[in-house]
């Protein structure tokens, strides 16, 4: 093995010294000081790989990291344990796989399981692991850390001399609280809430000025063109396809570029070392947490986003729970099934959603870990930069390098969908009159190609599937509508609840006609159980086709895709009957 030290022009620019080779014979490895954007050093480096390869450089040596007293107590007894199976330690050394038992590797835990020692082994283990925490009062993995971490403190007290004015203390100096045991977690919390605050707030006003914007768009075509289904295609088809997309567009670009600087000022990597041990328990890495955390404003660059993990395993396993991360799409439905149905405690309601959102998610990404991604080919390993502060320009540049392939990859996908919807709500065309006369004593629940549209009779066809969670076919109209974009669902209700004559309809009269009783039957289309179950079933259900189309882009097989679809849809069916069977009970 050889060391390229990389970014050396940043050492020597503040005026450090590192006397590198001395530091290569103190660890057993040969340190070569490269500058990777100028490609200083890298023939030096090749050369250096071959001598260590050929068995020609004299600085590499075997060494042993001191543990302490009592770890290396019980290192030892693992080891003898180990050296007397054969089998074990052919690829790996006795020593090594003892330390790795006490940091309770799981990989190493699976290749051990061969052992017809394993149960004994573990046995000692736990023992071991239960001796040392009591004594110390810490997590065994936290005491091993510490005395690496302890050896390189030491080593570059040896062989390093900083400049007073070293941006590496200043680096120190924040890492001692953004990385801290009490406030580190607290701190990331913090920064979320500031930069999600300012990705709806501060976006609102140009998402507001968009939304002005089509409308005006959308009115000046309704007058200039006479009335018809190219009209209609028009407005509410094209224009409003690709308005629903581009008013989040403003969101979507303020959350990159705080993505963005927070990446390029190095505290991203705080933020996953962060919340590596808590990822490691539903079996993922820290890198995951900040994808998944990208999902509450979107899934489809969250999905992308997930390309920054290494581990393929645990890349693939955020990309299929990201979903489950409540989007900024199924916002305006809960805004407005909670405002209707459960006003007294909207806080609660919108907090289980999303608390719901992630705990499928944890529960999907430890099932998977356990029986499809058994194995996690890439361990962890974060490298923690030095704090710099970011250019404005570099971080509109990825700003917009990010939001330009939102729009490219998403968009043409998200308006072809609309338009599909629209035809589907627009045909067959029946005569007004005619339509009337029928529906004063049809039976809604009943298809009738009289009156029906394409959409509400898909919707009344697969409405017998979704009565079981308490959906009148308007609701299965409206989740059908959802499948293109979320965005979609509270304008099919608008449409599908609208009165005769009635061009638009209000939120508030929308809310109204969700409570009122339906002409038909005499009772509401939606109570309180079957709106939460609506609710759970939205949050839950197969994600937009933009996400669906970013899970096999991203992971390179349709059937990821197809698992997504039929995964989500299937929790989703059995959260929403379990809910409304028990909401029913009140």
């Amino acid at each position: 093995m050889v060391i390229a030290l990389n970014m050396y022009d940043e050492l020597k620019r503040s005026g450090s010294e590192l006397d590198y080779a001395m530091l290569g014979n103190m660890i057993g490895v040969p340190i070569v000081p490269t500058v990777s954007k100028t490609g200083i050093g890298i023939d030096q480096l090749f050369e250096k790989a071959i001598e260590v390869y050929e068995g020609r450089n004299a600085t590499v040596r075997h060494i042993h990291v001191s543990l302490g007293g009592d770890i290396e107590m019980s290192v030892s007894l693992l080891k003898d344990e180990l050296k007397k199976d054969r089998h074990v330690g052919q690829h790996f050394s006795p020593r090594y796989l003892a330390i790795k038992l006490l940091e309770r590797d799981g990989e190493v835990e699976e290749m051990l399981k061969v052992s017809p020692e394993f149960d004994r082994l573990i046995s000692l283990r736990n023992r071991e692991l239960k001796h040392i925490e009591l004594l110390r009062k810490e997590d065994v993995t936290s005491l091993i850390a510490n005395q690496k971490y302890g050896f390189i403190a030491g080593a570059l007290a040896e062989t390093m001399t900083e400049n007073e004015k070293d941006v590496t203390r200043n680096t120190r100096i924040i890492d001692a609280f953004v990385t801290n045991r009490l406030f580190g977690f607290p701190i990331f919390l913090l920064i979320m809430f500031a930069i999600f605050w300012a990705t709806f707030e501060v976006g609102s006003y140009p998402m507001h000025w968009i939304e002005l914007g089509v409308s005006w768009l959308s009115s000046a075509i309704d007058g200039i063109m006479s009335a018809g289904p190219l009209k209609d295609l028009i407005v509410d088809g094209v224009i409003g396809g690709v308005g629903g997309v581009i008013v989040f567009l403003p969101n979507i670009l303020i959350l990159f570029f705080f993505i963005s600087f927070m990446e390029d000022s190095g505290y991203m990597a705080r933020a996953a070392f962060i919340m590596d041990k808590l990822m490691h328990r539903i079996g993922l890495h820290g890198k995951s947490f900040i994808p998944l955390v990208m999902g509450f404003g979107c899934n489809v660059p969250a999905i992308i986003a997930s390309r920054a993990i290494e581990s393929r395993s645990s890349r693939l396993i955020t990309i299929l729970i990201n979903p489950f991360m409540s989007c900024s799409a199924r916002l305006p439905i809960y805004v407005l099934f909670v405002s209707t149905f459960f006003r007294e405690y909207a806080a609660i309601a919108f907090f289980s959603m999303y608390f719901l959102g992630i705990l499928v998610a944890i529960v999907t990404a430890k099932m998977l870990r356990k029986f499809y991604f058994k194995a996690d080919e890439t361990p962890f390993v974060m490298e923690l930069p030095p704090y710099r502060m970011p250019s404005l320009k570099m971080s509109l540049s990825h700003m917009w390098s990010k939001g330009q392939q939102y729009l490219k990859k998403m968009g043409g996908i998200i308006l072809f969908a609309s338009i599909i919807v629209w035809a589907l709500n627009y045909f067959p065309m029946h005569n007004d009159v005619a339509q009337q006369q029928v529906e004063i004593a049809h039976d809604d629940a009943t298809i009738n190609p009289a009156t029906d549209s394409y959409l509400e009779m898909m919707g009344k066809a697969i409405n017998p599937a979704l009565e079981p969670l308490g959906f009148h076919w308007r609701a299965s109209v409206a989740a059908l509508a959802g499948l293109p974009a979320k965005e979609i669902v509270v304008s099919t209700l608008g449409v599908l609840y609208a009165d005769f004559g009635e061009t638009e309809v209000t939120d508030a009269t929308l809310s109204a006609h969700l409570k009122a009783p339906s002409p038909s039957t005499g009772e509401p289309d939606f109570t309180y159980a079957s709106a939460l179950s609506f609710m759970v079933f939205i949050l839950l259900y197969c994600p937009c086709i933009a996400s669906i189309t970013a899970i096999v882009k991203e992971t390179g097989s349709w059937k990821y895709g197809a698992f997504a679809v039929v995964y989500n849809t299937a929790v989703a069916w059995l959260a929403g009957f379990v809910i409304y069977q028990i909401a029913s009970l009140f």
